[in-house]
């Protein structure tokens, strides 16, 4: 049969129909920690993803608990991939937004990672400079003494001990 997988315990197909409480029970909802295991982070993480809009609101349980279906794990890696891209959670929600409308948001994205590039740009060439500030920094420093064991004692180099109190 197309779509099912017979496995060695199972000689013939398992198949529970679409009216089965596997297909529509606990397994299509999520607790925010089932979720948060799932994606890689943490329940806080995720509440505070929904408190500043970027999860909608989910349902909740009898008992309070919150209840995400299991779409929420791609929007969740949706979430942490723009991250990685350097891009800003206030950036991702506008993303978020085209996306929930049924919008490519691919124009607008693209504007983003190309404003990312510049900065990331911009902070190279500013992390080149420092280098070079501190490399030349160091190229002026005298050189640290060192005691018996290769570390530097604290004392400029060129300093002998009759040059210090110790040796006077």
């Amino acid at each position: 049969m197309p779509g099912f997988t017979q496995h060695a315990f199972f000689p013939t197909p398992l198949d529970l129909g679409v009216r089965s409480k596997v297909y529509a029970g606990a397994m299509a909802r999520l607790t925010v920690s089932k979720l948060a295991e799932r994606t890689g982070t943490s329940p806080d993480t995720l509440r505070y993803y929904e408190r500043i809009g970027l999860l909608p609101e989910p349902d909740r349980s009898p008992s309070g608990y919150r209840l995400y279906d299991g779409a929420m794990a791609e929007l969740v890696g949706f979430i942490k991939r723009a991250q990685r891209f350097g891009l800003r959670l206030e950036e991702i929600r506008e993303l978020v937004e085209v996306r929930e409308r049924g919008l490519c948001p691919c124009g607008h994205t693209r504007l983003l990672l190309e404003r990312r590039l510049a900065d990331l740009d911009n902070e190279m060439t500013a992390l080149a400079r420092l280098r070079g500030d501190i490399t030349d920094m160091l190229d002026e420093l005298p050189l640290a003494r060192r005691d018996d064991s290769g570390a530097p004692d604290g004392r400029p180099a060129g300093l002998t001990d009759s040059d210090t109190a110790e040796g006077r």
